[in-house]
């Protein structure tokens, strides 16, 4: 069925999408397991996404602040959002979505790095950016679900405080930031 899996202990013996949505589908896979059980496999399947780490001449970095429906609470994150079809690879994704949830433009980019979000789960990727050059451009470009997107310019070091204090949540940013600082960019 899949031969990227020869060799790895696992064999998919029949995989069926349970829902499939313009955002992410589910399915079960009815696999073999290396102990050699059988058993089924529920998994995500989703986009991939970006985060950027936007840091203007003053060291502040763009910060967003919304509601998170499922997890039913504000929450503090960077510009972030899914790769669309549109996106001729993860930094174009990069650049719209600075572009729509801050109004700013980078001159300059360097890829972080890519996280694997919830591995059990799903096969979600997150490709983090690091964005400096920074320009206002034009008007933020909210989706509909973005209306409560709250824009903040906070202190490189602030930020870093609030990763470190649990206060962003969100993978990508938390992920974005920490390498950031571990390789001396910020």
């Amino acid at each position: 069925m899949c031969d990227e899996w020869t060799g790895r202990g696992w064999t998919p013996l029949a995989s069926e999408a349970k829902f499939a949505s313009e955002w992410f589908e589910v399915w079960r896979d009815d696999t073999l397991r290396p102990d050699g059980s059988r058993g089924f496999y529920d998994h995500v399947v989703a986009p991939p996404a970006v985060t950027v780490l936007a840091v203007d001449e003053r060291q502040h970095v763009a910060v967003t602040r919304q509601w998170i429906y499922t997890h039913r609470q504000p929450q503090w994150r960077l510009p972030a959002g899914r790769i669309d079809d549109v996106d001729t690879e993860p930094v174009a994704a990069a650049r719209r979505e600075l572009a729509e949830e801050t109004g700013v433009s980078a001159a300059d980019w360097s890829p972080l790095g890519t996280i694997n979000c919830a591995d059990s789960l799903t096969n979600h990727q997150d490709h983090a950016f690091f964005a400096t050059g920074l320009t206002n451009g034009s008007d933020r470009q909210l989706e509909p679900g973005e209306a409560d997107l709250e824009l903040h310019w906070l202190p490189v070091g602030r930020v870093v405080e609030m990763v470190l204090a649990g206060e962003f949540p969100h993978a990508g940013s938390t992920f974005a930031v920490l390498v950031a600082k571990v390789r001396g960019l910020v």
